[in-house]
């Protein structure tokens, strides 16, 4: 599902507006059941099924656009996702698992110690708990506001880590994300700041009634990857399409796919 329009927060300047809060988090406890997570409609045998059809499609994609497979990486999206089904997930291959919000991530990562993944946030990076996010993520795709890009820096400097970041690049003027004309700037921020590793740029095409629509928005965030990157050589990565329209973000240049529905089934209510 697409995320709703929010207020707009941009690191590079230009239409700066507050940042929308996030609820104080509980204190850690024990590991026990996740009170979000819904069950999935498909069985493991399912799930094992389900990714080896979007690792298929994803290589014909990118075989068809003359691309090497091995470059997409398939971000397996966890939101209410229950332990075992991810778990089942991990079993047939999945090494990318993707978390939306901060209280749930923090609950996966306890109850899911031990898996050999790379863990990416993809909701909304607020200030009140990018700090939470530094402890939690490997890959953060979301960097929009300036106040909460500085936390997560601080965070994971202070912690010695080193988090892959991309800059989520908003073209509808609608969405959370940097204005296209104020990338740049953004993009000189984050590269200036320890603790990150500026790396890619990342947006949530608009829904279009078929995938062929999307297009559009892919092409025109893979050449503003390709005009960083002039400056910024490390920016390589483009996180775009979902379970709806992977196939033709891969053929426009996706390096990071991220797909929820495809992998696990619809949700139960």
């Amino acid at each position: 599902m697409r995320r709703p329009a929010r207020p707009r927060a941009n690191v590079g300047g230009g239409r700066p507006v507050p940042e929308a809060t996030f609820p104080r988090l509980e204190a850690p406890g024990p590991p026990g059941p996740l009170p979000y997570a819904r069950d999935v409609t498909a069985t493991p045998e399912r799930i094992a099924a389900n990714v080896a059809e979007v690792r298929q499609r994803l290589g014909d994609a990118a075989v068809a656009a003359g691309r090497d497979p091995a470059d997409v990486h398939l971000v397996a999206v966890t939101k209410t996702v229950d332990a075992d089904a991810i778990r089942a997930a991990v079993a047939a291959g999945v090494t990318d698992l993707g978390e939306n919000y901060v209280v749930e991530f923090r609950d996966k990562r306890r109850a899911l110690e031990g898996l050999e993944v790379r863990w990416h946030y993809i909701g909304a990076l607020q200030s009140s708990t990018a700090h939470r996010v530094a402890d939690l993520a490997d890959v953060v795709h979301t960097l929009a506001g300036e106040h909460a890009t500085r936390r997560l820096a601080g965070r994971a400097a202070r912690a010695e880590r080193v988090l892959d970041a991309l800059i989520e690049i908003d073209f509808t003027g609608e969405r959370t994300g940097v204005a296209p004309e104020d990338a740049p700037a953004a993009a000189a921020l984050v590269a200036s700041l320890q603790g990150l590793r500026l790396c890619g740029v990342m947006t949530v095409a608009p829904i279009t009634d078929t995938p062929e629509g999307a297009r559009l928005w892919f092409r025109q965030l893979r050449q503003l990857r390709d005009d960083l990157r002039e400056k910024h050589p490390d920016v390589v990565e483009l996180s775009m399409g979902m379970s709806l329209d992977y196939d033709v973000a891969v053929q426009e240049g996706a390096t990071m796919v991220r797909i929820g529905t495809a992998v696990f089934g619809a949700r139960t209510p």
